[in-house]
């Protein structure tokens, strides 16, 4: 296949799915931020899981909460699923209104994982975004230059690694890779919540958990270790560590917040500066195309009126 015809496909494969991978990135570029407010947000002074408990059981009654969330560094804690307001840790009344960003977070997950509630829009967009990265492999090494398209091509090169890794990976967790093994499956009826936050807490600072709660029919507890986001299964029994989901880790960024949060940052970045800049190298040449019939029909006004 010849690179006129190569980058014709990219051309149009860009078009059709611009919007939504514009959607799709900016959300993730929101999100790529979610891993240094979340490590900024354990820590801060010991938490009492029995103070713990006694707020659930007084705001969760019924036992509706599908989990929780923890603010060490704020001392707040919000109930998944109950429909009550976040808790004050120190005061066990319901919180003042914070910044907004848990809000602001949830909003861009939802979206960037079923955008328009639609998840094979975001399925088929990525598998679309891969599809580009491809094409622009096969077209060649660039000559850089100090034009508008040779940073797009010296973009796409340099950054090569970083934006193909990103749908890759994206794509592995849409269709369920994990390259986990020795993960047992959920058994038994799930662990009640107030019995689980006793659990973790025998084995964990709670000031460094981010949630506990029921994910897939089993309750997990994610805590920050090291600067990575682990993931552990709380059964009947005992509190166990699950396997990497390096997919997963790699995506979010939570495999080191310090270091990975900051690449899909670039990452972000790097993929809007190519759809910007691929849309306005299309546009630019589509002007260029119909300048010269504009002028050709001005002239010959010109002439008529003379």
């Amino acid at each position: 296949m010849n690179k006129p015809v190569l980058l014709t496909l990219h051309r149009w494969i860009t078009l059709i799915f611009a919007l939504p991978l514009f959607a799709i990135i900016a959300t993730g570029l929101i999100l790529s931020f979610e891993p240094l407010v979340q490590v900024g947000g354990i820590g801060g002074p010991a938490i009492d899981p029995a103070h713990i408990v006694e707020l659930v059981k007084r705001y969760d009654p019924d036992n509706k909460a599908r989990g929780l969330s923890i603010n060490a560094a704020g001392q707040r804690m919000t109930l998944q699923g109950s429909g009550t307001p976040a808790i004050d840790l120190v005061t066990g009344a319901p919180a003042a209104a914070g910044s907004g960003l848990s809000d602001l977070f949830r909003w861009a997950r939802v979206t960037h994982e079923r955008l328009l509630g639609q998840a094979w829009l975001v399925a088929s967009s990525t598998i679309a975004l891969v599809i580009l990265m491809m094409l622009g492999i096969l077209m060649g090494l660039p000559r850089l230059r100090n034009t508008l398209s040779g940073w797009h091509k010296g973009t796409a090169w340099f950054a090569l690694p970083l934006v193909l890794l990103s749908p890759l990976t994206g794509l592995c967790m849409a269709f369920g890779l994990t390259f986990q093994s020795g993960a047992a499956p959920a058994s038994g009826r799930p662990v009640a919540l107030p019995d689980a936050i006793r659990m973790v807490a025998a084995s964990h600072d709670l000031a460094h958990v981010i949630s506990i709660g029921t994910r897939g029919g089993r309750v997990m507890a994610r805590l920050y270790e090291d600067g990575e986001l682990r993931a552990y299964a709380v059964n009947p029994s005992e509190v166990t560590p699950l396997p990497r989901n390096w997919p997963r880790l790699i995506h979010e960024g939570n495999w080191s917040a310090s270091i990975a949060s900051p690449l899909n940052v670039v990452t972000s970045i790097a993929l809007l500066a190519l759809l910007s800049t691929g849309l306005l190298i299309w546009t630019r040449r589509k002007l260029r195309k119909r300048r010269p019939r504009f002028d050709r029909q001005s002239s010959a006004a010109v002439v008529g009126a003379s």
